[in-house]
């Protein structure tokens, strides 16, 4: 059946987060915030990587493509959201949610990849820093980000056109804040065994293969700071890698719950898509780049020339 049978169901309703009147200017203005937070750190990372030279490194080329995938995850879920959050038409339009879940999956899909890539240059570099120039080469990593996308965008070929060909009757609310795939099967009138099925065969590949990637290379990398004989430079360390793997776990964490669990439309479904969607790419531009030093001081060169020109 081809998209255009969608006649049963123009539109959905969504929910959000709360139904209270007196709550979602509250929650309007926290989102706001954070979406705002959010736009300025990855966007400041992006500006900054780009224009110093001295941040023309194997690790920062992929932490610019981690930030623009954090730049789109936020702004596939949050604009969407806020505007629901003042409005008293809580509706997306069919085709809107089925751009909104495309968008979503090569985004997050390929946020998850590039998050291993960086594992794995950060193994590369602390475990084998004689040869880390020879292994990290220009055309490897170019290479690694393109599998990334690309990983990505196969994720969304293979579950949209599957998703197109659903039937939508009658009840037609979402109880969430945003479209997400799991969301749409319980409103389906049409069988969606094979929805599932392929969902779980390209997400848990995808996640497992990616996550157990993340944790060898962590498994190789402890070790390797262990032998560290300063302290305050094993110290320093674990610090950052700590940091790492905390926003790392509550990632994958929250999106293979998200995912994996039964809908519901219980509040957890709502903290995990939160947490994936919504937290991690706030928190990506301080926990990988703003704590770094290098960073400080190519984001003060960068305001001393924007200075200069005026």
């Amino acid at each position: 059946m081809a998209f255009v049978n969608h006649s049963t169901v123009t539109e959905f309703i969504l929910l959000g987060l709360s139904a209270d009147p007196h709550i979602q200017p509250l929650l309007f203005v926290l989102f706001l915030v954070i979406y705002l937070l959010t736009m300025m750190g990855n966007l400041m990372m992006l500006l900054v990587i780009r224009t110093d030279s001295h941040l023309h490194t194997p690790m920062y080329f992929f932490l610019s493509h981690l930030s623009f995938t954090d730049f789109c995850v936020s702004s596939v879920i949050v604009p969407k959201m806020l505007e629901n959050l003042l409005s008293k038409k809580k509706t997306i339009s069919v085709a809107g949610c089925l751009a909104q879940i495309l968008f979503l999956i090569v985004t997050a899909g390929t946020e998850s990849c590039l998050i291993s890539v960086m594992a794995y240059d950060r193994y590369a570099a602390i475990c084998h820093p004689l040869v880390y120039g020879q292994v990290m080469s220009n055309q490897l990593c170019v290479q690694l980000v393109f599998i990334s996308w690309s990983l990505g965008i196969l994720d969304a070929l293979i579950n949209i056109p599957l998703a197109m060909k659903m039937d939508f009757c009658e009840f037609h609310i979402i109880p969430h804040y945003s479209c997400e795939l799991p969301s749409l099967f319980p409103l389906s009138c049409s069988d969606v065994t094979i929805n599932l099925i392929v969902m779980f065969c390209s997400v848990v590949p995808h996640g497992l293969g990616t996550s157990l990637s993340i944790f060898y290379s962590y498994g190789h990398i402890v070790p390797t700071i262990l032998s560290i004989s300063s302290t305050s430079g094993r110290t320093k360390a674990f610090s950052t890698r700590s940091s790492h793997l905390i926003t790392v776990s509550l990632f994958y964490g929250s999106a293979f719950l998200r995912y994996l669990m039964p809908t519901s439309g219980s509040p957890q479904e709502l903290i995990f898509s939160m947490q994936y969607s919504v937290i991690t790419p706030m928190l990506n531009p301080l926990i990988y780049s703003l704590k770094n030093k290098e960073v400080k001081a190519a984001l003060k060169r960068t305001v001393e020339k924007v200075f200069t020109m005026f």
